[in-house]
């Protein structure tokens, strides 16, 4: 049985890229090999990257990308405002399309497979991730179940129509980091879920599309999400983003009231802060000083000096979603 890594990554992460490749060579556990899958043709940069490490390949199935863009397409097509939602805004097509590339990891070449967001660093053995496949199809580390606003509309009257309020407190997940099986979603299960999506399209969240659908298709086929975070004992559980400001940096791994963390996920913070800090701008955000450990691991001459005032840049502030989901007692207090 292989297991591998698969990243979604362009040139617009590469900063990114480099930090997250690197932490996973001196944390991960083992050497594990990896998959870049392309989120467009903006490749040049994270191309000459792979070049310089052997267990690295880009992704190039063009047909297994082009299946699960076109899945995206119809899945979003049977959505009552989605398009003209997005048209409003300016966008043409699908939000983020690229963003559905990551469905790839399906089809791919691992038995067994880690996803990856680039603005991830792994600080941790992933191997707990992987063993917990074996009492379910997928396993998570991440505390998204407390925040339903970001993977469904909770506007919706057909939410719980669709899924039971149980499911929806327990089984969501953030879409930025999972470990999964290969073969889960076959042509006839992928036209089973778009005819379900004939009636419950409308509780897709548009600005979280990859997120809502991977969500949806796990919940709606019933397969078994698997949430370290959910487990026992309660005093080994650990936060994983940036918006915990508690953590403590030791040795640069991160640890929250003694425990370490296994990733530390930039979620919310654009990818042009990171570029910028690299070109040498002053910026500050949460564990800035970690992430520039990890980028420049195997260069730290090229390590920009930073001088003048700096600027902060936080992540966004939680929506409108979470206050309403807060009154309808569907979202539990966040975990600092």
């Amino acid at each position: 049985m292989t297991d591998g890594i698969c990243i979604l990554a362009n040139d617009v992460v590469y900063d990114q890229l480099i930090a997250l490749l690197n932490s996973l060579e001196v944390n991960a556990g083992k050497a594990y090999p990896v998959l870049v899958i392309p989120y467009d043709e903006r490749t040049a940069q994270v191309e000459q990257l792979i070049e310089q490490r052997p267990n690295v390949e880009l992704f190039k199935e063009t047909a297994i990308i082009s299946r699960w863009e076109k899945f995206a397409e119809q899945i979003w097509q049977r959505h009552p405002t989605a398009y003209q939602k997005w048209t409003q805004r300016g966008i043409q097509g699908v939000n983020r399309l690229g963003m559905h590339r990551r469905f790839c990891g399906f089809d791919g070449p691992f038995d067994r497979f880690l996803y990856l967001d680039a603005d991830i660093l792994v600080l941790g053995a992933l191997a707990p991730l992987f063993e917990q496949l074996e009492q379910g199809d997928i396993s998570v580390y991440d505390f998204q179940y407390k925040d339903l606003s970001h993977v469904f509309d909770v506007t919706s009257a057909k939410l719980t129509q669709v899924f039971e309020t149980s499911k929806l407190s327990r089984d969501i997940f953030c879409a930025g980091l999972y470990a999964s099986k290969q073969g889960l979603f076959d042509r006839g299960r992928r036209d089973w879920l778009l005819e379900q999506l004939d009636q419950d399209a409308e509780i897709l969240y548009t600005n979280g599309p990859d997120q809502s659908i991977l969500n949806y298709m796990m919940l709606k086929t019933g397969l078994t999400v698997c949430n370290l975070a959910q487990q026992p004992p309660a005093e080994t559980r650990t936060g994983c983003c940036i918006t915990s400001p508690h953590f403590e940096q030791r040795d640069y791994r991160l640890y929250d009231r003694g425990q370490p963390l296994t990733y530390l996920h930039y979620i919310g913070l654009s990818s042009q802060y990171f570029r910028r800090l690299c070109q040498g701008e002053n910026l500050t955000f949460p564990y800035r000083d970690l992430f520039l450990h990890y980028r420049y691991l195997q260069d730290p001459a090229a390590q920009p000096v930073f001088s003048g005032h700096s600027q902060q840049c936080p992540p966004r502030p939680p929506g409108l979603g979470q206050k309403i989901l807060k009154k309808l007692r569907l979202m539990p207090a966040r975990r600092a």
